[in-house]
């Protein structure tokens, strides 16, 4: 990995997020925690790209390392073998291959040692700094609440500012002004049960003026009747008369 990525991400590792949320309380906005966010998701695709390299010339080299060793291996036994049928100049020739081969293996084990410790170092980076990636954006989200929350308090807060003859309203007071608007409310059940009433009282005269005219009326047709058939009346009265007294 390359050093100025290492520093980067240290960099990053090891922000003051304190100093974030402050600065972003000042500022009054999320955008220095979301420069942050952008910083630490663009070194973390490098990491992931780079350790993707490291890891892969780690495999290479402990193979390597494993092929020569099991070849020295191979070869240790042949020379003991050579060396027992008396084949010396062969048992030479292997000796010095065999230092070789050990001379390589030992390079390659080296070599991959050293690259997989920085590897591991690297999937260490990466968790850190996924878990830093993950604090910060959970703070992003209570910090923009937060500042919504502030937003709304200003506004609240002004809207009380201006309310403030309502504010120093004393116990004494409120009872007085309840006092008040329950003695309208009862004005008003007064108003409208006496309108109710009113109404009801003109129905009822306007009903029973009614009856009245009608029973006048009654009574003048049948006086307009008994002065225009009297006569009749009386003589059908008589013959009844002379009827019953026979």
């Amino acid at each position: 990995m390359a050093p100025n990525l290492f520093e980067k991400i240290n960099t990053l590792i090891s922000a003051n997020l304190h100093s974030l949320v402050d600065r972003a309380l000042e500022n009054n906005s999320v955008q220095v925690m979301d420069e942050y966010v952008r910083q630490v998701e663009r070194n973390l695709d490098m990491l992931e790209d780079s350790a993707a390299t490291v890891g892969g010339t780690v495999k290479t080299l402990k193979r390597k390392y494993e092929e020569f060793a099991a070849a020295a291996e191979k070869l240790d036994r042949d020379i003991d073998t050579l060396v027992v049928k008396g084949k010396m100049d062969l048992a030479a020739a292997a000796q010095a291959e065999l230092n070789t081969k050990q001379q390589l293996s030992q390079e390659y084990y080296e070599q991959w040692q050293n690259q997989d410790g920085q590897y591991q170092k690297m999937l260490d980076m990466r968790v850190k700094l996924e878990g830093r990636l993950t604090m910060i954006k959970q703070e992003r989200e209570h910090l923009r609440s937060l500042i919504e929350l502030a937003e709304a308090k200003k506004v609240v807060t002004k809207t009380v500012k201006s309310l403030d003859a309502l504010s120093n309203v004393g116990d004494e007071q409120i009872s007085s002004l309840s006092d008040q608007i329950r003695q309208r409310l009862d004005e008003e059940d007064a108003r409208l049960e006496m309108a109710t009433r009113n109404i009801s009282e003109e129905i009822d005269d306007a009903v029973r003026g009614g009856e009245i005219e009608r029973q006048l009326e009654e009574r003048r047709r049948r006086l307009l009747n008994a002065s225009g058939g009297g006569s009749g009346e009386a003589a059908s009265s008589g013959g009844s008369g002379e009827a019953a007294s026979s």
